[in-house]
C-alpha cells in the first residue's frame, strides 16, 4: 500500500495538486532521502559546489529528513552506503529514475530527491519529489522560489515545500 500520492511530473515541470490537511503515516514506511543537489546552469563543467552552498544544501536536506520523519512518520534510511553509486549515476535530478533503483537496493519503500536550481546570485528554485522505490512513479512533489541567499531563507523554503506540497494532503485511505 502506498501512502503518498497525487503528483505528476512532465517534461514541462512539476505539477502539484493539493488540499489542505495534515498527514500522518500509520505504519512507518522506509524512505531514502538523498542529499539535495545543486543545479547551476551557469557553472562551467567540473566546477565544484562552493562551501557556502554545500552548507545550505546540507541544511535543507536535514530539514527535509527531519520533517518527513517527525511529521509523516517515515523511517529515514541511511543513503551513505550508496554514496559512490550516487556520485557515479548522479546528479539524481537528471539520471532518469536511477534514484529509485538505488533506494530499492537500500530497502526503502520511497525515494526522495531534491535539487536547488541557481537562477542568479539571489534567486533559487527548490524542487523536491517523492517517488515509489518499486516503480519510480512520482507520487508527491513541490517547488518554491527562494528569493534570498541565506541559511534562513533556504530552510524556510524547505519547510514551506514540506508543509504546503509534500504533506499537504491526507494519506490515501486516511482522513
Amino acid at each position: 500500500m502506498r501512502h503518498l500520492s497525487l503528483c505528476a511530473v512532465s517534461a514541462c515541470g512539476l505539477l502539484t495538486f493539493g488540499i489542505a490537511g495534515p498527514i500522518r503515516a500509520v505504519a512507518a514506511e522506509k524512505a531514502a532521502v538523498f542529499p539535495v543537489e545543486l543545479f547551476d546552469p551557469g557553472a562551467s563543467y567540473g566546477t565544484r559546489v562552493r562551501p557556502v552552498d554545500t552548507k545550505k544544501l546540507t541544511l535543507v536536506t536535514d530539514e527535509l529528513r527531519n520533517a518527513l520523519h517527525d511529521q509523516a512518520g517515515l523511517e529515514i534510511v541511511d543513503t551513505a552506503p550508496k554514496s559512490d553509486v550516487v556520485a557515479k549515476e548522479g546528479p539524481l535530478y537528471k539520471c532518469n529514475g536511477c534514484a529509485a533503483d538505488i533506494a530499492k537496493s537500500l530497502g526503502a519503500d520511497l525515494v526522495v530527491t531534491g535539487y536547488v536550481e541557481k537562477g542568479s546570485g539571489q534567486i533559487f528554485n527548490l524542487s523536491v519529489a517523492i517517488a515509489e522505490a518499486e516503480t519510480g512513479k512520482v507520487v508527491r512533489g513541490g517547488q518554491v522560489t527562494i528569493r534570498a541567499d541565506t541559511d534562513d531563507t533556504w530552510a524556510h523554503a524547505m519547510r514551506w515545500v514540506v508543509k504546503n506540497r509534500l504533506l499537504a494532503e491526507p494519506l490515501p485511505g486516511k482522513s
